[in-house]
């Protein structure tokens, strides 16, 4: 990493849903060009706590710092504006606007009351060149390319408005081995730009490819965290199962 003084920290972040405790008490810090693995098993909170960095959700309590000032997010709109950007599982992708439209929707380049398409179409070539994006053609229709054309659109746009932080949630789910690795170079090359990555995925393999550290959510804690030069598969698995957990820590977890 090229900056030492953290990007993102969350501290003590507790969310609770009606008597459900989603969020007890997370702890997590993000570099400048980190690409952090967050993972656990199903219900472990980890959708639910990049929800409340990217402002989608409003925690309950805790703090959440960006470069070093505390924050918190009203809305996605809060979030975005202070640098954070986040893809979705569902891409949230219209399919039938082609790929420049979708890169803009919300943003279109104007000339006067009209959107300039040329200017749109020659910015959305560009930004796909910069990030080595292949698609056939910024007219082509989203609802036409592979999954993995369509999810490097979706990761394309969100680093598009320059992002200091870009959460992705299970961004290879479902691809094919050669658009997997599509994503992942994507991932590796946003980072170098100096953009802190948070990558949510239960594909370890992914993990290994593309992260310097991971951090084990439980039971709506963070639990552990590790370089993955110091993990190999065995012993992230037994991390997220929380195999070699004292019966002390066990039940601090299900007292929450």
């Amino acid at each position: 990493m090229a900056d030492e003084s953290p990007l993102v920290e969350l501290r003590g972040i507790r969310k609770s849903f009606g008597a459900v405790t989603s969020l007890a008490g997370v702890e997590l810090t993000l570099g400048r060009g980190e690409v952090l693995g967050l993972v656990g098993d199903n219900g472990a909170g980890k959708s639910t706590l990049m929800k409340v960095l990217a402002g989608a959700i409003q925690h309950d309590s805790g703090e959440i710092l960006v470069d070093g000032e505390s924050v918190r997010f009203a809305s996605p709109a809060a979030a975005r504006r202070k640098g954070i950007g986040i893809v979705y599982q569902d891409l949230a992708l219209c399919d039938t606007l082609d790929v420049a439209s979708n890169l803009f929707l919300g943003r279109e380049p104007r000339r006067g009351p009209f959107i300039d398409r040329a200017a749109m179409h020659a910015e959305a070539g560009r930004i796909l060149r910069d990030l080595h994006v292949r698609v056939p053609s910024t007219r082509q229709e989203i609802g036409r390319l592979s999954g993995g054309q369509r999810q490097t659109v979706a990761i394309a746009r969100a680093v598009s408005t320059q992002p200091d932080v870009l959460i992705l949630d299970e961004p290879t789910a479902a691809l094919a081995v050669a658009e997997v690795e599509q994503v992942l170079r994507l991932i590796a090359d946003v980072a170098t730009r100096g953009v802190g990555v948070i990558l949510i995925t239960h594909r370890l393999q992914d993990l290994f490819r593309v992260c310097h550290r991971i951090t084990v959510m439980y039971e709506g804690r963070s639990v552990d965290n590790a370089l993955v030069s110091q993990l190999d598969t065995n012993s992230l698995v037994d991390m997220i199962t929380r195999a070699n957990a004292t019966d002390a820590d066990k039940e601090a977890a299900s007292d929450h």
